[in-house]
């Protein structure tokens, strides 16, 4: 098989795409829960500890000097990506969550028996009847 023929089988397969799909919806809601944190939950907060914007705080390591920038640790900046990845992280436990109660109750619904196996069972059932029958009375 040539590695052409070999790189086709493999990026066509379903869990490749699937993977990639979710890599791109993945980063979309990467996004969305970014601006969800940015832009709506943390200015209440910064309202409610006093007008503080979390972006904002930070310490200064060295003052700028001339063109050069100051130095910075942007502690708040770090405060808010860690609260994107809890906001993030809890809606993936929550999707899992559901996911998985739907495949319980799937599990839980016995399959319905195949043809076959009734054809079988009144089968057996009509042999059953048959010996009762034939047997003398006691």
């Amino acid at each position: 098989m040539s590695i052409l023929s070999e790189f086709k089988a493999f990026a066509v397969k379903g869990n490749v795409v699937d993977m990639a799909v979710g890599i791109i919806i993945g980063a979309a809601f990467g996004k969305i829960v970014s601006s969800f944190v940015g832009d709506v939950v943390m200015p209440p907060i910064g309202l409610l500890i006093g007008g503080v914007d979390f972006s904002d705080l930070a310490i200064t390591l060295k003052e700028a000097v001339g063109d050069k920038p100051a130095v910075l640790l942007a502690y708040g900046k770090f405060l808010q990506t860690c609260l994107d990845f809890v906001i993030v992280a809890f809606a993936i436990f929550m999707g899992v969550k559901v996911i998985n109660k739907l495949h319980k109750e799937q599990a839980k619904a016995p399959a319905a028996p195949t043809a076959e196996v009734v054809l079988l069972t009144e089968i057996r059932d009509l042999l059953k009847t048959e010996q009762v029958d034939k047997q003398p009375p006691v």
